[in-house]
């Protein structure tokens, strides 16, 4: 028998809370995916409600897991922030450091890629410096933390889906010597992923917690452009090594890549360097060299800030048709790709990966 969508919340009505109503009716499923035997989805509960709904949340797994054709459930428990009847006028307040970070098991080092925006490549240098490290040896993990915008199964040709032999634990895949996980690879290529922040938050802290990364040296992990709730997540929760940010050379993304900067410094995480890509463009035919986004940008302010300057990685088609293709450039023996073996020299020199 074949579960879908609608077999799930027929049997969650069953699930009552305290006050009797069921919790398909009391409107607290979220992110409900069914692919096969598998089913997932998020309850969101108020926050002073949290610490007493733990049994709920067991018996709607339960109840999931006791479906015909249900071969593994799992349930998340989030808490979501009604807003305050009265407005506070005073915008935001920098995030501070938790007490609780914690650090992966397994894990030895937590190196996070990050660009202050958009299309700059930081999924692109997070593939390659990851397949780069473990050609140098190191163990390598990558973890894909773009919720929205999911790019390493594509870029690291994966796209099987992970394994979860218990419904809780996740067993990430291997690709070109490194360990992944990404969230794109337990959806649908082209599904969308519409969640609020709690949710990816809570997805973030699961593909930390819950993956079995095994023994690494070094877990890379690709954080989406800006300076939004993934990253406070990761610099509030998790034991960071430090913070790598990409920028290419033009003015409008060093003007980002120095917000990113600045959230770093305001949640107290290291930042290891700058990396500019896209750096310039090598003429294939007739050798002329072009800075199509202008050249030493990042550069320059690396040591206006007192920051080291890791490397430069150049704007080629190689680099966009081997991603693409599902083998980083640094996974072949291209020139190009010594670019990446540099900068992922330099980061086992300074014993930071």
């Amino acid at each position: 028998m074949t579960v879908n969508r609608d077999d799930v919340l027929d049997c969650l009505k069953a699930v009552k809370l305290p006050n009797g109503q069921d919790i398909v009716a009391a409107d607290l499923i979220r992110a409900l995916v069914v692919e096969g035997g598998s089913v997932q989805f998020v309850m969101e509960v108020a926050p002073e409600d949290g610490p007493k709904m733990g049994p709920v949340r067991d018996a709607a797994e339960a109840a999931v897991k006791a479906l015909d054709g249900v071969t593994s459930a799992s349930v998340m428990l989030t808490a979501h922030n009604a807003p305050k009847p009265v407005p506070n006028l005073k915008i935001g307040g920098h995030p501070k450091p938790a007490a609780d970070k914690a650090p992966v098991e397994g894990v030895d080092r937590i190196l996070a890629i990050a660009s202050g925006k958009g299309g700059v490549g930081k999924s692109t240098v997070s593939s390659n410096l990851a397949v780069a490290l473990a050609k140098q040896g190191r163990r390598v993990g990558l973890l894909d933390a773009d919720i929205y915008g999911p790019s390493q199964p594509r870029m690291m040709g994966v796209n099987k889906r992970p394994a979860s032999p218990d419904g809780k634990t996740i067993i990430p895949l291997q690709s070109h010597g490194v360990t992944m996980m990404s969230i794109g690879l337990m959806l649908k290529e082209d599904e969308a992923v519409v969640w609020r922040g709690p949710m990816l938050m809570g997805a973030l802290q699961q593909m930390l917690g819950q993956v079995e990364w095994g023994e690494l040296d070094v877990l890379i992990v690709d954080l989406p452009p800006g300076t939004g709730d993934v990253q406070l997540t990761l610099a509030q929760k998790a034991s960071v090594t430090g913070a790598i940010v990409v920028s290419t050379p033009q003015d409008v993304a060093l003007l980002d890549a120095r917000k990113a900067l600045n959230m770093f410094e305001k949640t107290k995480t290291p930042v290891l360097g700058m990396i500019e890509n896209m750096s310039s463009y090598h003429c294939p035919k007739c050798g002329h060299e072009a800075h199509i986004f202008g050249h030493g940008g990042a550069r320059a302010d690396a040591e206006r800030l007192g920051l080291p300057f890791l490397g430069e990685i150049p704007l080629d088609l190689e680099i966009r048709l081997a991603g693409d293709g599902g083998t980083p450039i640094a996974a072949t023996d291209n020139p190009i790709a010594e670019a990446y073996a540099q900068i992922a020299a330099g980061l086992v020199e300074k014993g930071l990966a």
